[in-house]
C-alpha cells in the first residue's frame, strides 16, 4: 500500500523504514482535528514528542487542502455512496519522517503556489497553506498516483536529528 507513496519522495532506503501508520479521514472538515490526533498518538508512540506541533501544523494544512479543494462537489456520503477517499500516510526512517495525504484529485495542489515564489504567494488568499507546509518542512512535493490508484499524494519530509 505505501510503495505508491514513495514514487516522488527523496531517496530513501525503503528497507530501513522504521515505522509507518495510515488512517482513512471522513469528508468533512472536522477531520481535521482527528488527523491532528492521529498524528500526536503516532509521534508519541515513535518518541517524537517534540516535533508534534511543526508536524501537525503540516498535516492540517495538507489535510485542509485536501478536503477543501480535492474532493469532487456533489454532496460527500450522500445516497449511500462510499465518500472520497483521504488518508493520511505518516512513514519513519531513523533520519526521516514523511507525511503524506492522498486524495483523489490530480490536480496540482495549491493552484499557481510553488515553493520557488514564496515572497510572491504569501499575501494571496489562497496558497497560504502551502507557504506554511513550506516554512515548516524540510522539502515538500507532489506526485499523481499510478496503475489502479488515482489522485495524487503530497508529502512533507522532516529531518530527524538525533
Amino acid at each position: 500500500m505505501l510503495e505508491p507513496l514513495r514514487q516522488g519522495l527523496p531517496p530513501v532506503d525503503p528497507t530501513a523504514v522504521s515505522g509507518s501508520a495510515s488512517c482513512a479521514l471522513p469528508a468533512r472538515l472536522e477531520a481535521v482535528r482527528g488527523a491532528r490526533s492521529f498524528c500526536r498518538t503516532t509521534l508519541a508512540q515513535w518518541n517524537l514528542d517534540e516535533r508534534f506541533d511543526d508536524v501537525a501544523l503540516v498535516v492540517s494544512e495538507l489535510v485542509t487542502n485536501a478536503l477543501r479543494h480535492a474532493l469532487p462537489e456533489e454532496p460527500r456520503g450522500a445516497g449511500g455512496e462510499a465518500e472520497p477517499a483521504v488518508r493520511l500516510h505518516l512513514m519513519r526512517w531513523s533520519t526521516r519522517l514523511v507525511c503524506a495525504v492522498r486524495d483523489p484529485s490530480e490536480d496540482r495542489p495549491g493552484g499557481s503556489f510553488s515553493p520557488e515564489r514564496t515572497e510572491e504567494n504569501c499575501d494571496l488568499e489562497s496558497g497560504r497553506g502551502l507557504f506554511l507546509v513550506d516554512s515548516y518542512s524540510d522539502s515538500w512535493g507532489w506526485h499523481p498516483l499510478a496503475g489502479r490508484l488515482t489522485g495524487k499524494v503530497v508529502w512533507a519530509l522532516f529531518l530527524l536529528h538525533d
